[in-house]
């Protein structure tokens, strides 16, 4: 289905107008051709006049205004006629209908409003019918930037660890034959294949770094992961969307990760995991700080010939300092008031 853009429609007001006063001639026939019948004069006048009173209504079913980045899908009869895509005011074939059936849906999205508690046009509250302007405004497909918050996710990522993720993704219609008639419905589709995507994605990486683990296909382990590279893993996200949606017709211009952490269930598990990590690290950076201090306090009271220590008393001294030096709380010094020996 290709996209046919209607460009020589913008002919609305000159049709409302002489519309508009073609009804006003035929309350003046009505009312001289009444006057001429009762003349004795021939009803040919009164006649046309009542006949347009009784269908002259119908050219305002083919007014249609559009506001900047909207779009009117129109069919006739079943026939797919045209877009129109440009703002302007409109005249179509009145017995043309709009379609967007897309547009009683609702999701977590910027533009999703309620279009049937509006309130009606005066030419709509004229005329009722369910082809005037405003009625038709649900039908309208915007052109907009529009952000889908899909809702939060679990998820087991590469190591089978549950997680729970959330995405918010930038999209709009390019095509607007390809939104109504290839899907049935563009914006659950969308939806759906934001999911679907969002856990293709995910299942190849693990939350945080981790030993082995190839989240490019290359064959080589790199250091890929959810927390780390989240602006690698938005846009292979939005990469993978777009695949699936352009035969809807839509452009995927941006994909965010909105929300990332563990699953409840998991979540004091990988805390204390990380905080046992994290005391690992900093022990270990303490231990060769306190063996540095060691060595460098051996080798200054040996070079100045302060005090000469065999093996068995510089292992007690070493001892000594590493305790004061690893230890979480503040030593408490014995003083020897005795001899060394």
């Amino acid at each position: 289905m290709e996209e046919k853009v209607l460009q020589n429609k913008k002919n609305g007001m000159i049709v409302l107008v002489v519309t508009s006063l073609l009804y006003l001639a035929a309350v003046a026939g009505c009312i001289f051709g009444g006057m001429m019948v009762s003349d004795g004069y021939s009803p040919a006048l009164l006649v046309v006049s009542i006949i347009w009173l009784c269908i002259g209504w119908i050219p305002y079913c083919g007014l249609r205004i559009l506001k900047p980045q909207e779009a009117l899908v129109m069919t006739l009869f079943g026939n797919y006629t045209g877009t129109l895509k440009n703002e302007g005011f409109y005249f179509v074939n009145p017995f043309s209908s709009s379609v967007n059936p897309a547009a009683s849906t609702h999701l977590h999205q910027s533009g999703d409003v309620d279009n049937g508690s509006g309130t009606k046009s005066a030419l709509a509250l004229a005329f009722g019918g369910s082809k005037t302007e405003l009625d038709l405004s649900g039908k309208k497909i915007s052109l907009k930037i529009m952000t889908l918050n899909n809702n939060r996710q679990k998820i087991n990522d590469c190591l089978g660890n549950p997680v729970e993720i959330g995405i918010a993704v930038m999209w709009r219609v390019v095509d607007t034959a390809k939104a109504v008639f290839n899907v049935d419905n563009y914006k659950e589709y969308l939806s759906l294949q934001c999911d679907t995507a969002l856990r293709n994605i995910v299942r190849i990486y693990p939350y945080d770094v981790a030993p082995n683990v190839d989240t490019t296909g290359d064959g080589i382990a790199d250091e890929g992961s959810l927390r780390g590279s989240s602006e690698v893993v938005a846009a292979r996200i939005r990469d993978e969307i777009q695949k699936r949606v352009e035969e809807a017709g839509l452009e995927v211009i941006e994909a965010r990760i909105t929300y990332l952490a563990y699953a409840p269930e998991i979540a004091a598990v990988m805390l204390q995991r990380q905080q046992a990590s994290a005391v690992i690290d900093a022990r270990k950076m303490i231990v060769d700080g306190a063996v540095g201090m060691v060595e460098m306090a051996l080798e200054r009271l040996n070079q100045n010939g302060v005090v000469e220590l065999d093996e068995e008393r510089k292992a007690a001294m070493v001892s000594n300092l590493l305790v004061v030096l690893c230890g979480d709380r503040a030593p408490q010094p014995v003083v020897n008031s005795g001899s060394l020996y």
